[in-house]
């Protein structure tokens, strides 16, 4: 599926949840990882501020692009976010959504 690069350039980003690693699997405890460097994926959710509306977004980031303690609050760049459109069926029900996904997550200066 195509991914669809987003502009931030006239944002305001804002930590809204600390990263958690995101799982393949809970009851295992399989933890999903990035197929090109093997990193582990972390989920950090974020609120986007822009022209006068905010969004708040669950972004999923390798563990190599997430400094030590971001948290709630703290004003953050991010690096090469991008959106995916999915689907897919489950119990024989259909879902579909819009993926977000990011090279980096950094502490604004």
């Amino acid at each position: 599926m195509p991914t669809f690069k987003i502009d931030l350039s006239s944002a305001v980003v804002f930590v809204a949840t600390a990263p958690e690693p995101k799982m393949v699997n809970k009851k295992t405890g399989e933890r999903a990882v990035d197929r090109e460097t093997n990193a582990g994926l972390s989920t950090v959710g974020l609120l986007v501020s822009d022209e006068g509306e905010g969004n708040l977004y669950q972004v999923t980031v390798p563990e190599t692009g997430l400094p030590e303690g971001l948290m709630p609050g703290m004003p953050v760049r991010v690096v090469g976010l991008k959106a995916r459109d999915w689907e897919n069926e489950f119990n024989g029900q259909k879902r579909h959504g819009i993926s977000f996904r990011a090279v980096a997550v950094t502490a604004a200066a």
